[in-house]
């Protein structure tokens, strides 16, 4: 039997399985990742686990902290102002991109995904599902995601894809759920966006697209700066 590295099969599922776990929020930022615990959980030894966990330190999910060993790392507010900060380019780009290409039913997906974060603002709720059964993380998610598969640029989707995977996806919401008047900014936002991308124009959609990232990345930054100060690094 060849020993595990960190390029196997199963090296990679069990990356893929703690990444999805922290990346919806399960594994919280600051939560402990025991080898034991994860090895009998996922009935391996701790070697693969030992690889999965190097894998995501080395792809800047966790870090490897004195006495604490591995834990889901808290991003540094700098590094999330600056990852939006080339995300805004990235997805003004595909907001330009897809002005030209979007199809009705692309702009009839927007305007679904959008109305249910619209509910969930009406009914003043942190997650509401709404038609398709899509919660409002996912349903920013796809919002994101039908703009970027309008652009029909593979290149651009995978550099949005590779930073929105640095950072767990349910932080958005966290931060979101307590601002009511941040929410009600981002569905207006989604609104003047679709309103470009169906009018065709390009200038006008990249332009509302850069400035609703960025804006959202302030927003996430500030969140970060209030939770490093009170998460636990023992």
């Amino acid at each position: 039997m060849t020993p595990e590295t960190d390029e196997s099969p199963l090296v990679d599922d069990i990356a893929a399985r703690i990444r999805a776990r922290i990346m919806n929020g399960e594994l919280a930022i600051g939560k402990p990742l025991r080898q034991a615990a994860l090895a009998t959980e996922f009935g391996v030894s701790r070697t693969p686990v030992r690889e999965a966990l190097r894998q995501l330190q080395n792809g800047g999910l966790i870090e490897m902290q004195p006495n604490r060993g591995a834990v889901v790392r808290v991003p540094a507010p700098w590094e999330v102002r600056q990852a939006y900060e080339v995300r805004a380019e990235l997805e003004g780009m595909a907001a330009r991109r897809a002005a030209s290409r979007i199809t009705e039913r692309g702009l009839a997906a927007l305007r679904e995904h959008n109305a249910v974060l619209c509910e969930a603002v009406a009914r003043a709720e942190d997650e509401v599902r709404g038609a398709g059964g899509l919660t409002t993380t996912a349903a920013n998610d796809c919002f994101h995601t039908v703009i970027c598969e309008a652009a029909d640029n593979p290149w651009l989707t995978r550099m949005i894809d590779r930073i929105n995977e640095s950072f767990p996806r349910n932080v958005s919401s966290l931060a979101l759920a307590g601002d009511e008047r941040h929410r009600q900014l981002n569905i207006r936002q989604h609104e003047a966006v679709i309103e470009a991308l169906a009018a065709h124009d390009a200038d006008h959609a990249d332009a509302l697209m850069r400035e609703h990232v960025i804006s959202s990345g302030e927003h996430l930054t500030a969140w970060y700066e209030r939770r490093s100060q009170t998460v636990f690094h023992g």
